[in-house]
């Protein structure tokens, strides 16, 4: 494991704390053949709980949306469209379904095209995020830019969901 993980507290917190301080972290991937590939995250969103109409959670605990209610750190990972898998941090505390979107990774920009090229699919769905195949450590140094802005892609929420500025992005130069 080339870099420590991050302690499970980090994850512990409300998903509105965790999201902005995922940019820069280094999301670590162990793949078969045992090399670890790490980017830094440049794309986040936040989804916190049943009363967030953009949220998996809003209809309640189903088979699908079981693995974020479970206490934060671990992975929640899904298909979305029949296409590509979309990997989610679950934080905050059991039974409080939050999650936190990864949208973006250095070289790797869109969620569906971070998860094809580290090899992300349904079968770390409910992974440890605390080391194993998947997990978050710290970077050498933070983002250079970070801003805040609406989530993308949730047409289906309501007005005020939607506007909710729960979207954060850093730059790195390439």
């Amino acid at each position: 494991m080339p870099r420590r993980p991050v302690p499970v507290d980090f994850y512990r917190r409300d998903v509105l704390e965790v999201a902005p301080d995922l940019l820069g972290k280094l999301l670590c991937r162990r793949r078969a053949d045992g090399t670890v590939t790490a980017r830094p995250i440049t794309e986040v969103e936040a989804y916190r709980g049943e009363a967030d109409s953009a949220c998996h959670a809003r209809a309640g605990r189903t088979k699908r949306t079981a693995v974020m209610y479970q206490p934060g750190g671990v992975a929640y990972i899904y298909l979305c469209y029949s296409v590509h898998h979309l990997l989610n941090l679950v934080t905050g505390p059991a039974d409080l379904p939050q999650a936190a979107l990864i949208r973006g990774v250095q070289g790797a920009p869109g969620p569906g095209r971070l998860t094809r090229e580290l090899d992300i699919d349904l079968t770390l769905n409910g992974a440890s995020l605390l080391g194993g195949d998947i997990w978050l450590a710290d970077a050498d140094r933070p983002p250079p830019l970070v801003r805040a802005g609406p989530r993308v892609g949730i047409g289906h929420a309501t007005l005020a969901d939607q506007a909710l500025p729960w979207r954060w992005t850093a730059a790195y130069p390439e």
